[in-house]
């Protein structure tokens, strides 16, 4: 009785511990002391009054004109752009952390551009952008005239002419559409002289020393991290000076392909140095981003695109997997079942995040993550690229075509600028329905974490406690649901205007994803650094791992085409018409 009662104390003693070294209880320390630090600074030293004043009366110009003419205004609209402009990251405390947070910016055909862009260079760039701002901003002005004019004429007949009202929308929607064509255009006319070859040396001292912290409770070598994190940074930096060349930007190769491909030829041509190895803590990095990616994931968001895009992110994605799974098993008889349900995971949840949480549920080999992780980010620069051009080429309507990839691209980033390509629509639903999906990376781990500890690796005749499958799973993924019921708690108290000035564009865009960013660049650049093609090879015998991504996705695109068909346009038509 004695002797049990120790070991239950000895284990009570083993999981306090975990709390300070533990991999998964870092991310979620330092990821919410990123949290803290950001709320503390935007919430105390940025205009919150001057903000909610000017908020105010935007609105209240805004229900003046909804509650007088039949259709949104044209100063409806300017209101709604000025209360747009009113973000607390534009403010100097932003501004500061984007100085010294910031990533070697784009160039096209001169490298050196990304990190040191001279006055001249400066002036050079906006000059050859200037004609086509020039054109847009004629254009936008024309579109406002016929616009004014329009609207006028419905005015003078009191917005009783249904065929006034609607040529008045018309030539709206058409100043507006001009509107946002000139505002793209000017970004490209606004470029200032940088040298962040400065700022980039900070920024790796600052992020070593971060990261140390842990490194040293977990009792790893402190000193041979602070080593060779300055490679696995510079690696990282190299990354995003290729993804911000013109090209690779266009096709979707961004920072995390190239740290990948970058780092693994670095580890199989001169190999990677001893002291670099002992810095590559890919799942240190990326864990402490997923933290922080969870301030990104809030609930106000998904209630918005309401009942259908919950189907076809939560009801389409766990049908893929399990029979992504199944069929690796059962027809391609994939000798590693935990590659097989880190493929499937990845393919059909949302690509890396989910990929390193299904890793940890069931202790995939690292191998086997870096070739997920690989075939995730293939395909999904492929798709980035080629389903805007299909959905465009064979007119799928924009709204069905954005609910279609965010059901299906893997990565966030590549979802966004995929669903730009259609248009405004198309951005929205298929940025929200990832970030839906996003949720499931929890409910992914936990479900793995049960079904290995109970089917999989369970003994004839013994039963597994729930704490195996608790010290099984990922605890990080906590970290990550915390942060998105804090954000969504937070974002709803202050109301959508305030939310979107003070959390969205304040706290989140001008403080964690910066730095999230940073965190899954420095994982991809170690995931290439510690990866050998030679322990890669036996896991491609016979194509399986191919096949298997192909076969998943390619149900995955039928059933997420399917769904969304359905959910948006036949059971859902009213949603479908208010977004």
């Amino acid at each position: 009785m004695s002797q049990d009662s120790n070991i239950v104390v000895d284990k009570g003693k083993s999981s306090i511990s975990d709390l300070w070294t533990k991999e998964d209880y870092w991310a979620i320390w330092l990821g919410f002391f990123i949290i803290a630090t950001a709320f503390f600074l935007y919430f105390n030293f940025s205009p919150t009054q001057e903000f909610q004043d000017k908020i105010a009366q935007q609105n209240a110009v805004m229900e003046s004109e909804a509650a007088k003419a039949p259709f949104k205004t044209i100063a409806w609209h300017k209101a709604k752009d000025a209360k747009g402009k009113l973000k607390a990251e534009d403010g100097a405390l932003g501004k500061f952390f984007k100085h010294w947070t910031a990533a070697p910016g784009s160039w096209k055909s001169n490298p050196l551009e990304a990190l040191i862009l001279s006055q001249e260079q400066a002036d050079a760039k906006n000059d050859a952008a200037k004609p086509k701002y020039k054109e847009a901003k004629a254009k936008t002005e024309k579109a406002f005239a016929l616009a004014q004019t329009a609207e006028a004429a419905a005015v003078a007949a009191n917005f009783q002419d249904v065929a006034l009202n609607d040529e008045a929308k018309a030539q709206i929607a058409d100043w507006r559409a001009a509107h946002k064509k000139e505002s793209d255009a000017k970004k490209k006319v606004s470029s200032k002289p940088y040298n962040r070859i400065p700022t980039l040396v900070v920024l790796c001292l600052v992020f070593a020393l971060f990261f140390s912290i842990g490194i040293k409770f977990m009792g790893k070598d402190t000193a041979g991290f602070l080593k060779g994190f300055a490679v696995v940074f510079g690696v990282s930096t190299l990354a995003y000076l290729m993804g911000g060349q013109s090209v690779a930007k266009q096709y979707g190769v961004g920072a995390e392909a190239w740290g990948v491909i970058i780092g693994m030829l670095i580890a199989n041509t001169v190999g990677t140095p001893d002291f670099a190895k002992k810095a590559c803590e890919v799942e240190y990095f990326i864990k402490t981003g997923l933290v922080l990616l969870g301030a990104e994931v809030l609930f106000n968001k998904i209630v918005a695109i309401g009942i259908p895009g919950i189907f076809v992110a939560w009801v389409v994605t766990p049908i893929v997997l399990i029979c992504t799974f199944i069929f690796g098993q059962k027809i391609l008889k994939m000798p590693s079942k935990t590659l097989n349900i880190v493929i499937s995971a990845d393919m059909s949840v949302c690509g890396t995040s989910a990929a390193i949480a299904t890793a940890a549920a069931c202790r995939a080999k690292k191998e086997e993550l870096t070739l997920s992780i690989g075939l995730s980010l293939v395909f999904t620069a492929i798709m980035m690229i080629a389903m805007p051009a299909f959905i465009k080429a064979v007119g799928i309507p924009e709204i069905l075509g954005g609910a279609w990839m965010g059901g299906t691209i893997d990565a966030t980033g590549a979802v966004a600028a995929a669903g730009a390509f259609l248009g405004e629509k198309a951005l929205y639903v298929a940025a929200t329905i990832k970030m839906i999906q996003n949720v499931l990376i929890g409910v992914t781990a936990f479900g793995v974490a049960v079904y290995w500890c109970t089917r999989v690796e369970c003994e004839a005749g013994k039963s597994v406690g729930w704490m195996e499958i608790w010290h099984r799973f990922p605890k990080f993924v906590l970290g990550f649901l915390s942060a998105s019921v804090l954000f969504s708690f937070i974002d709803g108290s202050l109301g959508s205007d305030m939310g979107y000035t003070m959390v969205d564009h304040g706290v989140v865009r001008g403080f964690t994803r910066l730095f999230r960013e940073w965190f899954f660049a420095l994982s991809f650049a170690a995931i290439g650094l510690a990866t050998n093609f030679r322990e890669l090879a036996h896991y491609f015998k016979g194509g399986k791992p191919l096949v298997l991504y192909v076969c998943g996705q390619s149900f995955n695109l039928v059933l997420t085409l399917t769904m969304a068909y359905i959910m948006f346009y036949l059971v859902f038509p009213e949603i479908t018409a208010q977004i």
